[in-house]
């Protein structure tokens, strides 16, 4: 532990880019150029498939397991559950007409009416608590087994978050911006440290996975989630981000909480014209 602990602590040795307040769409160009000028030999389409992309020997170990891929039998089991009856009659495609086209890719997305965040997760338990019945825990099993079905019957289709032109959705969006970038915790550490300027460095035996991409493939199988006690291997993106907190030793925020709704937003919007690969597999 002290090892890789001393590892990300050598990542503050280089510096994370300033956060300026440049627009939402001067971001994303200067985004992804950041990783096309670092990638050359990557199809930006191939970003999708996080570290796979960017490492030879990942790829054709993640090629091997997704000739059976373990989330397949969470994408049935989220089909099921998506076309349960509620008790009063109605089911999630009563509240996600369009599913069969793909929804996956314009979320998250800004409601103006409320000026919150609105998440496929948040949509989700709100779907159940509209028809009287009992919201998900938020960061894995039920609530990932749905998000892996509607994901899935969303592949192919290209990420579409907006970011209006008002104060409410910019400040929104300009919340997770920082703290993508904002450093914190014991070991002194951003979001951005590693997987915006250390992309594809190697901290001990991991490489660090870039950023352009990362939210298309959730929710995902970890395998590292299914080796621990903890579940089955399938979680969403803030539970992930929970992760991320707890290695550089900060206190994660909870799931669905408003700063990591806020970082989601920035975060896909990064990754906007990008296909939706979900459910996807990572270590």
């Amino acid at each position: 532990m002290k090892k890789y602990l001393a590892a990300l602590s050598a990542l503050l040795m280089i510096a994370t880019p300033v956060v300026s307040q440049a627009s939402p769409e001067e971001d994303l160009k200067a985004f992804r150029s950041y990783f096309t000028d670092k990638f050359p030999e990557v199809p930006v389409a191939d970003f999708v498939n996080g570290v796979y992309s960017v490492d030879e020997a990942s790829r054709e170990q993640w090629e091997q397991f997704e000739e059976f891929p373990a989330y397949e039998i969470y994408i049935s089991k989220g089909e099921t559950l998506f076309h349960k009856k509620f008790a009063n009659g109605n089911s999630f495609a009563t509240c996600f007409p369009d599913y069969e086209k793909g929804i996956r890719q314009n979320y998250p997305h800004f409601d103006q009416a409320s000026g919150k965040i609105i998440t496929m997760e948040g949509d989700i338990n709100k779907c159940l608590t509209d028809n009287g019945e009992k919201k998900f825990k938020w960061k894995k099993g039920k609530i990932a087994y749905v998000g892996a079905y509607i994901a899935y019957m969303s592949r192919e289709n290209l990420i579409d978050v907006k970011v209006p032109n008002n104060a409410a959705a910019l400040a929104a969006y300009n919340r997770g911006k920082k703290h993508f970038y904002a450093k914190r915790g014991q070991l002194n550490m951003s979001c951005a440290d590693c997987h915006y300027s250390n992309a594809g460095n190697k901290i001990r035996a991991d490489i660090l996975s870039p950023a352009l991409g990362h939210p298309t493939g959730f929710p995902v199988y970890r395998n590292k989630w299914a080796s621990s006690s903890k579940g089955d291997g399938m979680g969403t993106l803030h539970r992930r981000y929970g992760g991320c907190n707890k290695q550089v030793r900060a206190k994660p925020f909870k799931a669905q909480s408003d700063e990591y709704k806020a970082l989601e937003y920035f975060h896909t919007y990064m990754s906007n014209g990008l296909e939706v690969n979900g459910p996807s597999l990572r270590k």
